[in-house]
């Protein structure tokens, strides 16, 4: 299967962990696991930059993440809300491909914008997948959280409607944002200046982030 040659380069190292059992919280599970004939189980992990890990990994960094962009569009191409019936609490979006099932938790947000691609129309990469994974760049529907500070952006609605904007893009960004005047940049932005057009911020992404989500966000490696 395609998803099992592009894994090949990291699980010529990944014996031992196919037969670890890993516990999180009260979820445990084991790499490879086969519940059913011939169904393979995988779990996954992505961070606030957009780089994705096989969940059990210890030290999560630029080093240890998946690179591969063919292997990236495969995953995220395929990537929905997890309604299978296993392990729906603790990797709330899936990723299938064959026989193999790809469970994937996140930091933040399952689609995670890494890119602006400029162009006749712009877009915006996300999850380091290049011009593969690419959504219209909608310059009016930023929206920045007003706890966390976060920037958002809308995607797929099987992937949750909301991608995160990661820091190093948002700070690109922030100067074309306009503020009400006397609040400097500690307001809501309220307009977006792009391709010589001053854009109203719609803020509708707002409604996906019920109160009790407001600053909470999961932190994991470095």
């Amino acid at each position: 299967m395609l998803f099992y040659r592009a894994r090949l380069g990291w699980e010529c190292l990944g014996a031992a962990r196919m037969s670890a059992c890993w516990a999180r919280g009260h979820v445990t599970y084991t790499q490879g696991q086969s519940p059913e004939p011939r169904i393979r189980e995988y779990f996954y992990y992505i961070d606030h930059q957009g780089q994705l890990f096989l969940d059990d990994t210890k030290v999560k960094n630029f080093i240890t993440c998946f690179k591969d962009k063919q292997f990236l569009s495969f995953f995220f191409s395929r990537l929905r809300g997890n309604e299978s019936g296993r392990y729906q609490e603790h990797f709330p979006f899936l990723s299938l491909c064959g026989r193999e099932r790809n469970f994937l938790r996140c930091e933040d947000r399952p689609l995670v914008f890494t890119h602006l691609l400029p162009g006749p129309s712009d877009a915006l990469s996300f999850c380091w997948g290049g011009d593969k994974l690419v959504v219209p760049f909608r310059p009016e529907s930023l929206y920045m959280h007003p706890s966390c500070g976060r920037l958002y952006h809308p995607c797929a609605e099987r992937a949750g409607r909301v991608g995160l904007v990661r820091s190093a893009l948002a700070f690109e960004l922030s100067p074309s944002f306009e503020y009400p005047p006397g609040q400097g940049q500690t307001g809501q932005p309220t307009h977006f200046l792009w391709a010589g057009q001053r854009h109203t911020l719609t803020n509708e992404l707002a409604r996906h982030f019920p109160p009790e989500e407001e600053g909470e966000t999961e932190t994991e490696g470095s």
